[in-house]
């Protein structure tokens, strides 16, 4: 289970998204834009360590460009605002200044609080749709990149967080480790799901292309931002403050909550009960060997099962 802080498993909203990228071209040229940081620091993940030759004043305002793809996409839709720009521009760089600041109190990075400020504002926002409204229907997807990169560039960039695992050049072991922590929780998400009446099982068989796209579209964009955000920033931070088990268990606990009002009007306690279950075998994919695109793995295998056979 998965669709939570950074996106959903959806075949229709991805449709709709290109068919809107055909139609606007500043829209495509956006999306460029978005992805281009999130797909640097996942393949060029030294590279990213570059921007510490930047005098600091430059390092700090970087990222108040991530408000240019919020002003071609509304301007495209004729929905531009200046409050909502401002807040593109304003928001990255004010978490940058937070999570510089934590370099200077906590160097031996222990845990500080700006740090769960900055987690806490990324998911409430993401979670609740708080900014959601400034985007034309079907575009709010954006909203989850941008404030994704906001978070990539803080955490990786600036703050320099050790042992986030946000390299998606996969290895074997990513594979070994996705597969078997999937091979466990699957059977007990099945048949808990199937008992909640939460899951229905449809004989379907796609074509094989379609599970692949499938796949990959929920790697990227809901496994990856999600099991980067919940295990290589929050369980990790957790971690030096509550050791692993804890760690463990807390985000589990959290990630299952981010779902409470995902597909229902009220809360949604089977989806919470499944997530959250769901959260410790993501956690323990992680961090065996901390890597986000071992618990990807499992995330996207589960998120795609879900949504071509259970859902």
């Amino acid at each position: 289970m998965g669709a939570a802080h950074f996106g959903g498993p959806s075949a229709a909203l991805s449709s709709r998204l290109m068919l809107g990228f055909a139609i606007h071209t500043p829209v495509v040229i956006a999306a460029l834009l978005t992805l281009l940081p999130f797909l640097f620091a996942a393949f060029f993940p030294r590279s990213i360590q570059d921007a510490e030759r930047l005098p600091i004043a430059v390092r700090i305002a970087l990222p108040a460009i991530l408000c240019v793809p919020y002003g071609m996409v509304a301007i495209s839709y004729g929905e531009f605002r200046w409050s909502w720009f401002a807040l593109y521009l304003l928001l990255p760089v004010a978490i940058t200044l937070l999570l510089y600041r934590s370099c200077v109190v906590d160097p031996a990075q222990r845990g500080d609080w700006r740090e769960f400020l900055v987690l806490a504002v990324l998911g409430l926002a993401v979670d609740l749709r708080w900014f959601e409204p400034a985007w034309p229907p079907h575009l709010a997807v954006f909203n989850k990149m941008l404030l994704l990169d906001a978070g990539i560039y803080g955490f990786l960039a600036v703050r320099r967080l050790e042992g986030v695992g946000f390299d998606l050049r996969l290895r074997l072991s990513d594979l070994r480790i996705g597969g078997r922590e999937l091979a466990i929780y699957a059977p007990i998400a099945i048949a808990l799901g199937l008992s909640f009446g939460f899951l229905h099982f449809h004989a379907y068989i796609p074509p094989v292309s379609h599970v692949v796209l499938a796949w990959i579209f929920t790697f990227f964009f809901i496994a990856v931002p999600e099991e980067l955000f919940f295990r290589g920033w929050m369980q990790n931070l957790l971690e030096r403050r509550l050791g692993q088990r804890w760690a463990l268990l807390t985000t589990a606990v959290l990630f299952g909550l981010s779902h409470f009002n995902k597909r229902a009007v009220h809360f949604n306690w089977r989806y919470v009960v499944l997530a959250a279950l769901a959260g410790i075998f993501y956690g323990r994919a992680w961090r065996q060997e901390r890597r986000v695109g071992a618990s990807a793995i499992t995330h996207a295998s589960v998120d795609t099962l879900w949504s071509l056979w259970l859902r």
